[in-house]
């Protein structure tokens, strides 16, 4: 089944892969990702590091933890979020951090801390942790960032055809991403990646509308 979803960056594709009547697998295809920047230096409070900054939904911040001799594991988590906190907000308002066509996008959205974990026949397998917002955690792989990760391996040339991204979190579970096409967005090479993901329900919630609430239907502030 494919359900067509409008979000703020665009329009996703998104597909329910089914067993024996039970979801075992979703995924979705994303908009259009590409490199904005490479080698950009950012000063931090451990020392220079050099970063990659890709659009994937969002634009992000990409390095290797082994750059500050840390890697993405609970035990260095506090130190990834304080250094990645700083990396997103000395590139935020910068040159860096700019959409071509959608200014409501302009921004770091977040760091993306990898750990190369070995490449195999066909795969590209590394770990990351998203550090977003101001210093929240992504317990999944994250969505978009693989996208943008997706668009940095596909330029460095890691993602031959037939290749797939194997992206494991800072927790375990594992998002697994491919290259779909490349197109061209605003005069840039960019590619249509697909994210496979697994979910588990694990609540339910139920609105209700009171007829004497003065706020219904609803309010927007911006």
């Amino acid at each position: 089944m494919d359900v067509v979803i409008d979000v703020p960056s665009g329009r996703v594709t998104a597909r329910v892969h089914r067993e024996d009547a039970r979801v075992v697998a979703v995924n979705f295809v994303n908009v259009p990702s590409w490199v904005i920047d490479t080698d950009v230096p950012v000063t931090t409070s451990r020392g220079e590091v050099s970063v990659t900054v890709a659009y994937g939904g969002a634009i992000y911040a990409t390095l290797p933890a082994a750059q500050l001799d840390l890697s993405v594991t609970p035990e260095c988590l506090g130190e990834l979020i304080v250094l990645g906190r700083e990396i997103k907000w000395a590139l935020n308002d910068s040159e860096h951090a700019v959409h071509p066509e959608d200014p409501r996008q302009n921004g770091i959205y977040g760091t993306i801390w990898v750990d190369e974990m070995g490449d195999a026949a066909g795969q590209v397998h590394q770990r990351n942790v998203a550090v977003f917002a101001d210093g929240e955690v992504d317990r999944s792989p994250c969505g978009s960032g693989t996208c943008a990760r997706l668009a940095v391996l596909a330029a460095d040339g890691r993602l031959p055809a037939g290749t797939a991204l194997r992206h494991d979190s800072i927790v375990g579970s594992t998002f697994t991403g491919m290259v779909l096409d490349t197109v061209e967005v605003d005069g840039r090479s960019a590619v249509i990646p697909q994210v496979t993901g697994m979910a588990y329900r694990t609540g339910e919630h139920a609105f209700s509308i009171d007829p004497h609430d003065p706020l219904v239907p609803g309010f927007v502030l911006r």
